[in-house]
């Protein structure tokens, strides 16, 4: 049998047409047929949670919102009970009241040991007086009984008199200087009435505000996605009530490879497109690009297993938008994410049209 070689070089050739035909067939197929510059991932939309807890443990006394409802911000969702909250207020302000009594008090009380603190030093006053004229008389009689123009008796009756003035005026210093002792533990009363009265008002004030948390309201603008608990159930500190979505914070998580992610800038134009909803095309920004890849190799040694790095990004559709169609945000609904890398490039006609404004 011949070998016929050029069959062999025609044969090759019509094989190598056929895979060439298969992977621009294949291209075709696989390609989304986005322009250079703009890469596209799936995605779903995601919005910031935001749990409605109880602050002290209590039991839920009401709950006055369901799920699916939209709140605004402040609006209250839920109450307490705050019965025991308000019995110990109002033993705390029977505690104020005496203390303000207590601070009255001690204010007379130093104002009576100011009363007698003076009295002592017009004591001590008329005593020394006394003192003065006792040893006044006894120097007379000294000198008088010298030239025996007095009696012995009455000497020693002036010596006496002199002693016992002394004493006197002893006595009169030691009581006005526990006056002024008593006058100092009387300011020191009132110093720590005044620091009752101040401590039954922090706890009023503490008690008043564990009151005031004990109306859960709405920190934001929002929709209920679930009711946690329900009436009549005690929770623990930090308890769960209620979980909200935040509806003013919307966006879609999706995934690139690190060459696209790489060339991704903050506030690039984004488009979604969602699967419930193909027909309507969502502006968003690109708002956060992971600096850690998501999945990676167990080893990344070669350039090619670098290139199959996920990185994450989000993007955020704007809140004035959200406002404008609250009533239709949903979030967990999947869809596509389509990333303009270039800003010079246009959108295609599939990913302008139907724009929602």
């Amino acid at each position: 049998m011949q070998f016929d070689f050029a069959s062999y070089r025609l044969a090759a050739a019509a094989a190598l047409a056929l895979l060439v035909a298969i992977y621009i067939g294949w291209s075709a197929y696989s390609n989304t047929g986005l322009p250079a510059g703009i890469v596209s991932g799936n995605g779903r939309i995601e919005a910031v949670e935001i749990d409605i807890a109880t602050k002290i443990a209590g039991r839920i006394r009401e709950i006055l919102v369901d799920e699916g409802d939209f709140v605004t911000a402040g609006q209250v969702l839920a109450r307490m009970d705050t019965d025991a909250l308000q019995a110990q207020r109002r033993q705390a302000e029977a505690q104020l009241r005496r203390a303000l009594i207590g601070v009255d008090t001690a204010n007379s009380l130093v104002a009576q040991r100011d009363a007698e603190q003076r009295a002592a030093v017009a004591v001590v006053a008329q005593r020394e007086a006394e003192l003065d004229a006792a040893e006044r008389k006894l120097a007379r009689s000294e000198v008088l009984a010298k030239q025996d123009n007095v009696s012995q008796q009455v000497l020693d009756n002036d010596r006496a008199s002199a002693q016992s003035a002394k004493a006197a005026v002893a006595a009169a210093e030691a009581q006005r200087a526990a006056a002024e002792a008593g006058i100092g533990a009387a300011k020191a009363s009132v110093v720590d009435a005044e620091a009752a009265v101040e401590a039954a008002r922090a706890a009023i004030d503490n008690l008043t505000v564990e009151i005031e948390d004990s109306t859960l309201k709405a920190p934001r603008d929002g929709r209920v996605q679930y009711r946690v608990a329900q009436p009549g159930e005690v929770l623990s500190a930090g308890g769960r009530v209620l979980n909200l979505v935040d509806l003013g914070d919307v966006y879609m998580t999706f995934f690139l490879p690190t060459a696209e992610a790489g060339r991704v800038a903050i506030g690039a134009d984004v488009r979604l497109v969602l699967d419930a909803a193909p027909q309507y095309v969502i502006p968003a920004k690109a708002t956060f690009v992971a600096d850690v890849a998501q999945f990676t190799p167990k080893t990344v040694e070669t350039e090619e297993e670098r290139q199959k790095l996920m990185f994450r990004i989000k993007a955020h559709i704007p809140k004035e938008l959200l406002k404008k169609h609250i009533e239709h945000v949903k979030t967990g609904l999947p869809g596509m994410a389509y990333l303009r890398l270039d800003p010079n490039v246009d959108w295609p006609k599939s990913l302008s049209d139907n724009l929602v404004q």
